[in-house]
């Protein structure tokens, strides 16, 4: 019951005063991130209030990709949320505060911040599960689209030939980020989910492979092959 107390008032504040975000750092995101992390330990220390929280602030600032502080945000998001918990949650217990800081801080891929404990482990793995699969896939391209990035290559849409740039393009960021995130799991659970959802933005590269070619009825597995081998 506290736990849902808890979540019932983040959710509140969030309404209030997260307005104007991208879908891919909304409340609706945050409240995935919570409900993958429940599923990532049964381990009986888990502080899951500390869980709780970071998972709906860790992005209360997130700078856009093509902002130059960009790996800042997660650090800038955990001093506000410390901030605002300790302005607008007068009850929320203080000594939990640099357990949700660090959780936060460490969930950035691009912060490059190793988590030292369970709870921070879950979230990052529960943020990370995000990024991977059909709502990853839609929200690549949805950040891309409203940054005005391509949505790939038609020439060389694996980078076979260049440079890997999803500055540039989107379908880029599958190589430069997401089908490396199985790697970086921290628990069993969420290795075992990474996986499973790289294989099917896989599935979409080879999927789009052979509709590039005319193909649209089939996969270009060949295409895929190299990237099955590098997970």
């Amino acid at each position: 019951m506290e736990l849902q107390h808890w979540q019932s008032q983040f959710e509140a504040w969030l309404r209030e005063n997260h307005v104007g975000q991208d879908a891919a750092h909304d409340i609706f995101h945050f409240r995935r991130v919570w409900m993958t992390s429940q599923q990532l330990s049964t381990d009986a220390t888990v502080d899951w209030l500390v869980v709780l929280t970071a998972c709906y602030f860790h992005d209360l600032i997130s700078l856009p990709k093509n902002h130059p502080d960009r790996h800042r945000s997660s650090a800038l998001a955990a001093q506000e949320t410390c901030r605002v918990l300790a302005q607008d949650f007068p009850t929320f217990p203080a000594d939990r505060l640099p357990a949700v800081s660090h959780a936060i801080e460490a969930h950035s891929f691009s912060a490059k911040i190793s988590p030292t404990t369970i709870e921070a482990k879950i979230v990052q793995d529960a943020d990370r599960l995000e990024a991977l699969g059909a709502i990853g896939l839609a929200r690549v391209f949805a950040v891309s689209g409203a940054l005005g990035v391509a949505l790939f290559d038609a020439e060389d849409p694996f980078a076979q030939r260049r440079t890997l740039d999803d500055k540039q393009y989107a379908l880029d960021h599958f190589q430069t980020k997401l089908l490396q995130l199985p790697l970086t799991m921290q628990t069993m659970q969420g290795r075992h989910l990474a996986q499973h959802n790289a294989d099917f933005l896989l599935t979409y590269m080879a999927k789009l492979s052979a509709e590039l070619k005319g193909e649209y009825a089939g996969l270009d597995l060949a295409a895929i092959q190299p990237f099955k081998t590098h997970q």
